[in-house]
């Protein structure tokens, strides 16, 4: 039996939802297979931002660029996604159609640099702000790593205490039934017409 990938059904909800010439964000570009991703979906005059606090997450992200896409649509961040809206210049504010967190640690790199949940929470509630009136975020928490669990049981809390008026939130566990497999966590933006 095939395993379901949460990432592969994240991307399937994306591409749903991001047009050509978007502006998007992945917070945490790992070795940019969001990033990259996200840059098939815009085309070459939307915009992507990145932020990862590893320069080998940066050079790996900017490596696979390289080899299959322009640069021209990517603005890449050594930096916590924690200061997103610090980096991200005002006129994108409040007109991002798409938020990726791939939380955890960076595949291939050091296990012990993880996402902390302080910073993730802070930077959902920025994420939040960002978004345009229809935008989604999506974040893939993995209960599996030390730490992991805390920031997986602290993001369901704050899915819990969004304003339904304005935010929808599905959960998609894995198909692996234990607490330590991965979920994913889609928040869509919306106006409550009610």
């Amino acid at each position: 039996m095939q395993r379901i990938s949460l990432l592969n059904i994240a991307h399937n909800i994306l591409k749903g939802q991001i047009k050509i010439n978007d502006t998007v964000i992945d917070a945490t570009i790992g070795n940019g297979h969001d990033t990259l991703f996200l840059a098939k979906q815009i085309g070459p005059f939307g915009k992507v931002f990145g932020f990862d606090i590893q320069q080998a997450a940066i050079e790996s992200t900017l490596d696979q660029f390289r080899t299959n896409f322009q640069l021209d649509c990517l603005s890449l961040f050594h930096a916590s996604h924690e200061t997103m809206a610090e980096k991200i210049p005002p006129q994108f504010h409040g007109n991002i159609s798409a938020i990726m967190f791939n939380l955890g640690y960076l595949p291939g790199g050091d296990k012990s640099i993880i996402t902390s949940t302080h910073s993730t929470i802070n930077t959902l509630n920025t994420a939040c702000s960002l978004l345009n009136d229809e935008g989604i975020i999506t974040v893939i928490a993995y209960p599996g790593h030390k730490g992991g669990d805390i920031e997986t049981t602290e993001i369901k809390i704050w899915c819990k205490q969004l304003n339904k008026d304005q935010f929808l939130v599905d959960i998609v566990p894995s198909d692996v039934t234990n607490e330590t497999a991965p979920i994913l966590f889609v928040i869509r933006k919306h106006t409550n017409t009610n």
